[in-house]
């Protein structure tokens, strides 16, 4: 899939002080920030509930789908295998399948998955460690405003 219009036109006008794209390379050619560019749809595979968690369990290694449907709990089945075939397309998974009776079929990370992972896991980490201080905001919010 080549540049949207929307992307280029905002990589010609980049905003200011974006650090993402200071961090990235020296002109990237997508900006997720524009409604059509591919990179935001990535974005949301990798960030919406189920591709942040099967990317999560899947960093510590190589599972099968029964393994990955527990260690992600909550998932629907029709949901795991929908998310673990776009994070596929996206590059992000690779799916082997081994001769065997029963059929084997491993997951695990691409080196690309591996990197977005752990970036995931950083900002996991981040709002886990500091849960007490949101769950206490939710209680002041909540108590302002007439225990909603």
């Amino acid at each position: 899939m080549g540049l949207t219009p929307e992307c280029v036109a905002r990589q010609e006008h980049p905003a200011p002080d974006h650090p993402a794209r200071d961090a990235a390379q020296a002109n990237p050619p997508y900006d997720v920030f524009a409604r059509a560019c591919p990179s935001r749809g990535t974005l949301e595979h990798v960030t919406g509930r189920w591709g942040a968690l099967v990317l999560g369990a899947l960093y510590e290694g190589s599972l099968r789908f029964t393994q990955l449907s527990r260690r992600v709990d909550g998932v629907s089945e029709k949901m795991l295998s929908q998310t673990l075939h776009t994070l596929q397309r996206d590059g992000l998974v690779h799916r082997e399948a081994r001769p065997a009776n029963p059929p084997r079929v491993d997951y695990e990370l691409t080196p690309l998955g591996r990197e977005v992972a752990e970036r995931l896991l950083a900002l996991i980490e981040c709002v886990e460690g500091r849960m007490d201080e949101v769950l206490a905001a939710r209680a002041r919010h909540d108590a302002a405003r007439g225990g909603r």
